[in-house]
């Protein structure tokens, strides 16, 4: 089964209602996350195809607010006060189950799977300089984060919390451009404005899973997505790519996900750009650490789980750690193994 945060949309319209005024789980958490404009109503902007990424249930809206919640607290001060000490609880134990979701099931890294990302030069230069450093997350639904119960538990804001914890002086700002239910055809249409105005020194471009579920031509995707990085390094931007997900959907359509893979692989190679093989590492979950898939996939078969999407955050930062690491520290990364070897 997944772990899933025991927060509750609930507990956040009743303490609205009694006038508290709480954080919102991305304020609370020590980082400079961001969410792009695209993210706004990322559960209602779902594709038109029934194959695609963004398909399962939405979840209710934020904005209903039970009608009998306000009268309750204005005129029980008894009442008011209980249900403050409640939500704070609550807030402390959503805090607390962030802080040891992987206690439950360790996040371990694949056996005998290489650990260089590549070179991250523009991202480690800033770092050492003092200057900001702007990392932009490009993606679809499972950036945006579709299923995850909270946006701290979202990997762009868990990246961000990692890094953020490994560079405590720095000033890191992560910005979602994720939207559910596009690849780089809809993602290429955006890229100046989500991505190349943000002036970013890192994009980490998750792409490929909606062109495997729509069944797409993998070889016209991988020359978008080459089309994409040129402009990308063009800003002197480093750049991470991020494969399909390991999951019952994409699953089904294995031979459509073995050709992306292997064509975003030697577009990686071709560009001297990093890339993380997602596929490989959570079906290393799965078939060597035998961590049931429920685990961190939710039950549309699809998008990963608080679990998932925090595993997957968690080794992502190790490598742009370690690939920053051997930057500063001088060394120097042969061009033909700066792309993050798949299993």
């Amino acid at each position: 089964m997944s772990f899933h945060c025991p927060f509750r949309l609930s507990i956040w319209l009743t303490v609205s209602a009694a006038g508290l005024a709480l954080l919102t789980p991305a304020s609370v958490l020590p980082l400079h996350a961001q969410t792009a404009p695209q993210q706004t109503g990322q559960r209602a902007a779902l594709s038109d195809s029934a194959k695609t990424e963004n398909t399962a249930e939405n979840k209710p809206s934020a904005e209903s607010v039970p009608p009998q919640a306000a009268p309750m607290a204005a005129t029980n001060p008894a009442a008011q006060k209980g249900i403050t000490g409640k939500a704070i609880d609550k807030v402390k134990e959503v805090a607390k189950s962030a802080g040891d979701i992987f206690s439950r099931v360790p996040c371990l890294p694949p056996k005998g799977a290489s650990k260089s990302m590549g070179s991250l030069p523009r991202v480690a230069n800033k770092l050492v300089a003092g200057q900001p450093v702007v990392i932009v997350a490009f993606g679809s639904s499972s950036t945006a984060g579709f299923g995850a119960t909270s946006p701290e538990f979202n990997y762009p804001n868990r990246l961000a919390a990692q890094l953020r914890r490994q560079y405590p002086t720095a000033d890191i700002s992560v910005v979602n451009a994720g939207k559910g239910g596009e690849d780089a055809p809809e993602m290429m249409k955006r890229l100046q404005t989500s991505v190349i105005d943000m002036r970013p020194d890192l994009v980490i471009w998750q792409v490929g899973t909606n062109a495997v579920l729509r069944n797409l031509d993998p070889g016209e995707t991988a020359k978008l997505v080459e089309e994409g990085i040129t402009r990308i390094q063009a800003v002197g931007a480093d750049i991470v790519l991020i494969d399909p997900q390991y999951s019952p959907r994409v699953n089904e359509h294995a031979e459509s996900a073995g050709k992306m893979m292997k064509l975003l692989n030697k577009t990686a190679e071709l560009r001297k750009v990093g890339i993380f093989p997602r596929f490989a590492v959570m079906k290393d979950w799965h078939e060597k650490q035998a961590i049931p898939i429920e685990n961190f996939v939710i039950a549309d078969g699809l998008h990963m789980s608080d679990w998932g999407y925090a595993c997957f955050a968690q080794l992502l930062g190790d490598d742009i750690i370690k690939s920053v690491g051997q930057i500063k520290l001088g060394v120097s990364v042969p061009s033909d193994v700066r792309a993050y070897r798949p299993m």
